[in-house]
């Protein structure tokens, strides 16, 4: 669907909804829509960003499909989501990856820089690729200085290329039809942490969400959170790493330390959690989404997933052998993971977040002319 198409079609959808309003209480989505009149691509972005799919309103909608106004609420969210990630990306001529990237582009590329990988530890330090001794040290087999040169350097830009992806987000969040309280704006963000850390809007006026008609389970939100809590954990661990190494403590650390405990915890997060996601994905109506979107999902949750695994079997086996070899496919999928976050689902999470901000801002602004008048 080109992109007009696409607005204009979003624009009905939400025209139909604003006459109805049958779905208000259901989440911030409807309720920011009936502060509108018109739906420009602004205003569609960012209503589609503040969508969690949780597919309440698909079941609940009176004219939904086979009616003949056909009225899709996730889907047609799903496929803005999608466009609004290409509008943001950064570089521009790297947008295209949304649409190309699926689970089998995740792979090849994680299994091409595996090679790489392995081919210049073997060219440059072969003898500890192949024996990297009983002491677990990961050093021995890749120096510390190529490790943060390599990592530092692609974390770099992915850095600034998520970065510029969200201001470019938040410009078109500002330039949308209601204009945010910015007197508000401290409680916002309060309130949007609140949000973004509890998932609070995968509960439908305090109900799990439905992945079915008639069919609801908590399911979809703990996964998500042991997902969100995994990645932040493994995060957590390579920063107190890091000022270990700078406070002098050398690696490897005892399993009781607490960089081991952090990514330890958090390697399970991302074992749970996206196998979870995976499973649960398999009986979720597939109305709920679109198939662009779709291989966005499975492609991220699928490297969360081996960057997880693989980390947590270089950890038991880290006094083996074959730690070296271990230890290079960890890093691979790890190198491929930051490679594709600033065009892959990562940004999602990032996006939402700041379309949260502008709606706990425009309610304050709402809440503030109401009394006013008052």
């Amino acid at each position: 669907m080109q992109v007009d198409e696409l607005t204009r079609e979003g624009a009905r959808v939400m025209a139909v909804c604003n006459a109805c309003r049958y779905c208000e209480q259901y989440c911030p989505a409807f309720q920011a829509m009936e502060q509108r009149l018109t739906f420009a691509s602004a205003d569609l972005n960012y209503l589609a960003n503040l969508c969690h799919s949780c597919g309440e309103c698909l079941y609940a909608c009176q004219y939904a499909p086979p009616h003949a106004f056909a009225i899709n609420v996730p889907k047609t969210f799903a496929q803005l989501r999608v466009r609004s990630y290409e509008q943001y990306a950064w570089p521009a001529p790297l947008a295209g990856a949304f649409r190309r990237q699926g689970v089998l582009t995740a792979l090849v590329l994680a299994v091409a820089l595996i090679g790489v990988l392995l081919a210049a530890t073997a060219a440059t330090n072969g003898d500890a690729l192949l024996n990297p001794g009983g002491g677990g040290d990961f050093y021995a087999v890749v120096p510390h200085a190529v490790l943060v040169s390599v990592f530092g350097g692609v974390g770099l830009f992915a850095l600034v290329a998520i970065g510029l992806g969200v201001a470019r987000c938040w410009r078109d969040l500002a330039a949308t039809a209601v204009q945010a309280d910015r007197d508000g704006a401290r409680t916002g963000v309060g309130r949007t942490l609140r949000d973004v850390l509890t998932l609070r809007h995968l509960h439908v006026s305090g109900e799990p969400c439905v992945t079915g008609a008639e069919v609801r389970t908590p399911w979809r939100r703990w996964f998500h959170q042991a997902t969100l809590y995994g990645f932040a954990l493994c995060f957590a661990s390579t920063c107190v790493a890091a000022l270990y190494h700078l406070a002098g403590f050398s690696a490897p650390y005892a399993y009781s330390s607490l960089p081991v405990l952090l990514g330890t915890t958090g390697g399970l997060g991302l074992l749970i959690g996206p196998l979870g996601l995976l499973a649960q994905r398999r009986h979720r109506d597939p109305a709920l989404t679109d198939a662009a979107h779709e291989r966005l999902d499975r492609s991220f949750i699928v490297q969360l997933l081996l960057t997880g695994l693989s980390g947590l079997v270089l950890l038991i086996l880290r006094e083996h052998r074959w730690m070296g070899v271990l230890l290079i496919v960890h890093l691979g999928f790890v190198l491929a993971l930051f490679l594709t976050l600033p065009y892959g689902k990562f940004v999602h999470g990032l996006y939402r977040a700041a379309a949260l901000l502008k709606y706990q801002r425009e309610s304050s602004a709402e809440v503030g002319t109401l009394s006013s008048e008052n």
